[in-house]
């Protein structure tokens, strides 16, 4: 009988079940925008709907490799998220507060 990846995980070793933990969530921050929208449970057509733009326009939106800050913005909030800029840098992360909404 197959065993579910709960049950294999919970045999590994608390350093490897941190690294698995690590990858899912790189794997998560690193999803496009379809992807994202998909994860969501959600087609083009209602999300479309929800931003009162036809599902062509929305999947420009998603294909765009240069997007707006306010049109994410728009995009993450319409699919029940919230956009979040932070910049890294060696010494510590800074979260850029400037583009939320007043």
């Amino acid at each position: 009988m197959a065993k579910s990846f709960r049950e294999l995980k919970e045999k590994m070793s608390p350093e490897r079940q941190e690294k698995i933990e690590d990858r899912a969530q790189a794997i998560l921050i690193s999803m496009a925008l379809q992807e994202l929208r998909q994860t969501r449970h959600l087609t083009q057509q209602e999300l479309a709907k929800i931003l009162h733009v036809n599902q062509a326009a929305l999947s420009k939106m998603e294909n765009q490799t240069d997007i707006r800050v306010s049109t994410l913005r728009k995009l993450l909030t319409a699919m029940g998220g919230k956009l979040k800029l932070v910049a890294e840098f060696p010494d510590g992360d800074v979260v850029i507060d400037q583009f939320e909404e007043a």
